[in-house]
């Protein structure tokens, strides 16, 4: 039996494992438990040092000798260490998200603040809110009882909330293209936290990204309860610097690099090399487009028109942009529709590759749009002002093949650096 790892139910998902072995020098693995194994498990007590996850948190509580105060007033247990042969319990998904909310300077104090859901995660981050004096905390659930509000109830009564926090699993992998509210309906919403990581950031942080919002997904949360629960288990501390790197290796790993730009600037020669350099997973868009079709992209042009490519390439793009770790390289027209960028954002950076106009391609028969150098400087003004405005970075394709690769390499870094480091709005 492991002496470190996670139980639950259901954790092919989870990125726990990967977490720990880059904080401490020791095996973490994954341990899925049905109801009835769970009663051995716990009683046989063999093992050092373990994370609970769903259904299991509350679960776990009789078999404990001792709880901590916040996990006893939670009313659910996350982490378990066994010093002794005896069972003690915490939650540190208080502490995880407690660090979310000041690292982000989160206004909670005097705040009206809805937790959408009602599990595990709602009863610790309810409790953070409580500490930081919240003016008022409502519960919302699907299915309202005890002291959880219905969605009803809320957009009836409640549009005036200042704070939305999400512990639901609404917008989590596979079902990325979901939200559980529309801040459209919520005026005098400030900031919006969101505690899944699955996708890096939600459709709800997406949509606060684009009204101006301060807000975070979970990633962070993740990563700081992990390192709470490595320091019960080892009894150490971790410095800040620790939080910060493995938080960046973490995003770097799991973050798709989106590359868009005119046809023929470069995205699939470039996207290549940095797939290679970065050890990425390289996605051709307009391959995947030709797969799902069975046919070349002039093909479909001309049997069915760009109407139907167009609806294909949304397609496609949703489908791919639920994964991570990859480079993406996207046909020149994915900026037409607002949702495709929508899903590339998702779990990507999407980086503006340019190039001079007289260096594009024009009378290229595999583009359809770009029959004449004419055609390539018209659609060249008209795209533009998308890409300019749908990029996290922009890069000119001016040199050689290793130096672009390199410089897309370090200005991603460089973002999501200045991400962590600013402690304000996040991917």
């Amino acid at each position: 039996m492991s002496e470190y790892g996670l139980i639950g139910k259901k954790l092919s998902h989870s990125f726990s494992k990967i977490i720990h072995e880059k904080l401490a020098d020791y095996t973490y693995d994954l341990m899925p438990l049905s109801e009835e194994q769970l009663d051995d498990f716990m009683r046989k007590k063999a093992f050092q040092g373990i994370n609970v996850t769903i259904p299991y948190k509350k679960t776990v509580i009789p078999y404990l000798d001792f709880i901590d105060e916040h996990a006893k007033a939670i009313g659910a247990v996350n982490t378990i260490v066994n010093r002794d042969g005896k069972l003690y319990g915490y939650n540190t998904d208080y502490d995880g998200f407690d660090y979310m909310i000041q690292h982000h300077h989160v206004p909670i104090q005097d705040q009206k603040v809805l937790v959408l859901g009602n599990g595990g995660a709602a009863a610790a981050i309810k409790a953070v809110c409580r500490n930081h004096r919240a003016k008022q905390i409502l519960c919302v659930s699907r299915h309202p009882k005890d002291d959880a509000i219905s969605y009803k109830e809320v957009y009836a009564n409640h549009c005036d909330a200042d704070i939305i926090i999400n512990t639901s699993p609404v917008g989590m992998y596979p079902h990325i293209d979901e939200q559980a509210v529309d801040l459209n309906d919520f005026p005098k919403c400030k900031a919006v936290l969101d505690v899944v990581y699955n996708p890096i950031c939600t459709k709800l942080c997406l949509q606060a990204r684009e009204k101006g919002l301060l807000y975070a997904a979970g990633m962070e949360m993740l990563i700081v309860q992990a390192i709470r629960a490595k320091e019960h288990f080892l009894q150490d501390t971790t410095p800040q610097k620790v939080i910060d790197q493995i938080l960046f290796d973490l995003l770097m790993e799991k973050t798709n690099l989106v590359f868009i730009g005119m046809p023929s600037c470069g995205k699939s020669t470039i996207g290549k090399k940095v797939a290679q350099l970065s050890q990425k997973k390289f996605i051709d868009l307009d391959e995947e487009i030709e797969k799902e079709a069975q046919k070349t992209i002039p093909e479909i042009f001309a049997e069915t028109g760009e109407a139907v490519f167009r609806e294909l390439e949304t397609k496609v793009t949703k489908r791919i942009s639920a994964s991570q770790n990859l480079v993406i390289a996207c046909g020149g027209g994915i900026i037409k529709s607002k949702i495709n960028i929508d899903a590339l954002r998702l779990n990507g950076v999407l980086i503006f590759l340019d190039r001079d106009l007289d260096q594009l391609e024009s009378n290229d028969p595999t583009r359809p749009l770009s029959c004449s150098q004419k055609a390539v400087e018209d659609m060249y003004h008209q795209r533009m002002p998308y890409y300019l405005q749908y990029s996290d970075i922009q890069i000119v394709n001016n040199t050689d093949l290793d130096t672009i690769a390199q410089t897309s390499i370090q200005k991603v870094k460089d973002h999501i650096q200045d991400l962590i480091c600013t402690g304000g709005k996040t991917i």
